[in-house]
């Protein structure tokens, strides 16, 4: 999961949220509060995520508390180091009350939003500030957990491949030179992977595998251009799965 902030957005709490005004409702625009949207995409998360708990959330606000974004993460209940198969959830979310944007949601194990507007994730809605929009929100959070539940488990049983491939120096070497080749990563994150494949900052990543090469990558994506980083992320993830088909 991604927050990224670079267009003056500044990190609140969700208490915080309280204290921003909410703008009138007219016939034309119904505005959500940005507290209720959160609240609900944590409390629906936590109905339906049985065997996952809420381990911690971002949340920020632009424009002096007009523009809204969020994120909450949820962890496998039985987490383990051994259980290489998990990964964490992801809720992501964003409102206005400038009316610069519609509300967005998005979820599933990768997610990305960021205070340009952009929100992605392996599954995203948006919903327009018109009538009925807060019945609505609550069965668009519903409906669209269902759906990405599916391609979450995909993705977990990606993993789990990753983690059975192993590989050499030499290997690491070769998948680094096909990403390069194929615009994936750049001349310096090229360069970043291969520091990050030789001397991993995280203990869980020592091992010679795909799936610690694949934490390198996605380490070293995180310098790529918030409109450019989701499309690099789903390319890499497809040509890591291929390699381990």
């Amino acid at each position: 999961m991604s927050m990224v902030l670079h267009c003056g957005g500044t990190p609140i709490d969700e208490n915080g949220l309280l204290n921003i005004q909410l703008p009138e409702e007219t016939d034309t625009y119904k505005p959500i509060a940005h507290y209720d949207l959160a609240q609900n995409a944590i409390n629906i998360g936590n109905d339906l995520l049985k065997d996952y708990t809420h381990s911690f959330s971002q949340h920020a606000v632009a424009k002096e508390g007009q523009r809204y974004f969020g994120i909450y993460t949820f962890v496998k209940k039985d987490n383990t180091k051994d259980n290489h198969d998990l990964l964490n959830y992801n809720i992501a979310i964003r409102n206005s009350y400038d009316k610069s944007m519609s509300i967005g949601v998005a979820m599933g194990a990768t997610v990305f939003v960021c205070d340009n507007l952009a929100l992605t994730g392996d599954i995203h809605v948006m919903r327009k500030h018109t009538q009925n929009v807060a019945s609505d929100l609550e069965e668009m959070l519903i409906t669209n957990i269902y759906k990405s539940q599916n391609n979450f488990w995909n993705i977990c049983e990606d993993r789990a491949k990753m983690h059975e491939a192993k590989l050499t120096d030499n290997d690491a070497y070769q998948l680094m030179g096909t990403m390069f080749g194929n615009g994936v990563i750049k001349p310096r994150q090229l360069n970043q992977t291969l520091r990050e494949w030789r001397n991993p900052l995280h203990e869980e990543f020592n091992a010679r595998n795909v799936w610690s090469l694949y934490n390198a990558m996605t380490s070293s994506l995180k310098s790529t251009p918030p409109n450019k980083i989701m499309e690099k992320h789903i390319a890499l993830h497809d040509k890591m799965r291929m390699f381990c088909a």
